[in-house]
């Protein structure tokens, strides 16, 4: 009954989300939310950018890439000073150059991969600037860019899809600074830590033990790395510290601001090209995956543990260990279902102690593209992208000319879709056999045979795809793992994102075609049934040796599956 109500009760929150949120999403791009108007203003001036003016797609892929690049190095400049800067409360040294690059890359490519723990690493200061910052940012480049490609559907005979500076600093003063004020609020009321108060000792009268108890601004963190998909956590135990996630409710809360922007963005999409029943159908492809992975997940957990069973001679035994312990199995798989079919990864359990099956179901969330709902921004363009590889094989099926919202999707459209969906795959594949390839890369997982191979598999992947999250067997903080880490992220992150660029200009200098007879329609449970076929075939095809290789011949060595 519990889950039943915990799955109502997010139903009608992102229900709620997904038709106001989306809404307001649409007005603040097309520019009718004006409330903070003499901030945004100012903001212009300080970029020395004209609001009215509008970019090409190359002019706004040129200033997306220059904006990430100047923040990598801003990141990276304040990770290796932070020993000569303010706020070191633990007189902490410098990051060392390889982690630094690795960490400067994930805050900005919104991956917030930690190849370290936090409250051992980070001063203050770099918590705030070099990580909190880019969770803002980050999120606001992902939306952008879903947008302009949204802008591209929308349009007609246009050669700009809108200006990227305006884009971000909207999204960021009306939507994302706001919504992370207030649950930052919400959560110091539960409990969630948000002071610049040193650690504090505590000591043991009776044994003589002391123990050192980390504190710092967490909760202005916590908020934005759930919101925007970021994934980044605090301390080391992420979700699971009290201190970041203190009870059931900031629990659920993290899940719903995890979740509100990917799932509203499909409704701001089927709003800004008036055709809200595709943007519908869209929500639809994604919960099917979401729900499909919750319940196998869950049913994998729910198991008896075979291996616990065997040693304690037939008990039954349940995969309790590596839970969230304060609020049960299901929580914990619906806490990291939630981030890891996004591209959060902020999980409050351990993956690594899953079940083959569970941990199966986090990778297969991350190779299917994320598109379950997928990160903010990413998860749209990224599904946007397969059902135009959709549409063009449907249309090869029935000899017409493939058509997808109005526009013809001829070679250019479907070259750069396909880029987009094939380009993550191809940098996965080819780093995770470098990483077993070298002694560097076989150095890392703690655990041998097929669990070994899934923790490397795995790192690359939520790496390749803007994750996070990862079994925590892996020794990830060496030279080799920060730096292939970092190009992986760079490749997942911009491999996508430029063609989805390009993609946008294309589609918004064509006209708009009429619908004739032969025209597939697009918010149909045809094409959603074909859409999912295709997002399952393009997965399957790339990554079921691999998997078998993994946590398939791991569940299979117990015997079983479940």
């Amino acid at each position: 009954m519990n889950i039943a109500l915990t799955i109502l009760a997010l139903l009608i929150v992102l229900g709620i989300s997904w038709r106001y949120l989306g809404s307001y999403l649409e007005a603040v791009f097309e520019g009718r939310v004006k409330f903070l108007s003499f901030i945004e203003r100012r903001f212009y001036k300080l970029l020395g950018v004209d609001p009215e003016a509008e970019q090409s797609w190359q002019s706004y892929a040129r200033s997306l890439i220059i904006f990430s690049v100047l923040s990598i190095a801003f990141c990276y400049g304040i990770l290796r000073l932070q020993a000569h800067l303010p706020l070191n409360q633990s007189h902490l040294p410098g990051v060392p150059p390889a982690l630094a690059w690795n960490t400067a890359v994930s805050f900005i490519t919104n991956t917030n991969w930690q190849n370290y723990a936090g409250e051992t690493t980070m001063t203050y200061l770099s918590q705030m600037m070099a990580l909190v910052v880019p969770q803002f940012t980050s999120a606001a480049v992902g939306i952008a860019a879903a947008i302009a490609l949204s802008r591209g559907f929308s349009r007609k005979l246009s050669k700009t899809i809108g200006n990227f500076w305006v884009d971000i600093t909207r999204v960021i003063i009306y939507v994302l600074l706001p919504v992370a004020f207030i649950a930052a609020i919400v959560f110091m009321g539960q409990g969630a830590v948000q002071t610049f108060s040193h650690s504090v000792t505590i000591r043991n009268a009776a044994t003589g033990f002391k123990q050192t108890i980390p504190l710092g601004p967490v909760a202005s963190l916590e908020t934005i790395k759930q919101f925007g998909t970021n994934g980044g956590g605090y301390f080391n135990a992420n979700g699971a510290h009290p201190f970041e996630d203190p009870t059931a409710m900031t629990a659920f809360l993290s899940v719903v601001l995890i979740l509100a922007i990917p799932v509203s963005l499909t409704y701001t999409f089927g709003k800004m090209i008036k055709r809200k029943r595709t943007g519908l159908l869209l929500l639809a492809t994604m919960a099917f995956f979401f729900f499909v992975s919750l319940g196998v997940a869950t049913v994998a957990e729910k198991a008896p543990s075979p291996v616990m069973s065997a040693a304690t001679h037939g008990q039954v035994v349940h995969a309790f260990e590596g839970k969230e312990s304060r609020f049960g199995i299901f929580d914990s798989v619906l806490y990291d279902v939630a981030s890891t079919q996004t591209s959060t990864g902020s999980i409050n359990s351990q993956l690594d102690s899953y079940s083959p099956v569970g941990g199966a179901v986090a990778l297969g969330g991350m190779m299917l593209g994320e598109v379950s709902p997928g990160g903010v921004g990413s998860g749209l363009y990224t599904i946007l992208a397969f059902a135009i590889v959709t549409v063009f094989i449907a249309g090869l099926m029935v000899g017409r000319t493939p058509e997808f919202l109005g526009k013809k999707i001829q070679a250019k459209e479907i070259k750069l879709a396909s880029i987009a969906v094939l380009i993550m795959p191809i940098v996965v594949l080819v780093a995770t056999a470098i990483a077993v390839s070298v002694p560097a890369g076989r150095a890392g997982p703690l655990n041998a045979g097929p669990h070994g191979f899934s923790e490397i598999l795995y790192a690359i992947t939520s790496q390749g795809n803007n994750n996070g999250s990862a079994f925590g067997g892996l020794s990830g903080n060496t030279a080799f793992y920060n730096i292939i880490g970092g190009v992986v992220m760079l490749l997942g992150r911009f491999g996508v994102m430029i063609p989805v660029l390009a993609l946008s200009g294309s589609l918004a200098a064509a006209p708009i075609v009429g619908e004739t007879d032969g025209t597939l329609k697009t918010d149909s449970f045809l094409f959603g049934s074909l859409l999912v076929g295709v997002i399952v075939i393009v997965g399957a095809l790339s990554f079921f040796p691999v998997l078998s290789l993994g946590p398939i011949a791991e569940a299979l060595s117990h015997g079983r599956l479940f």
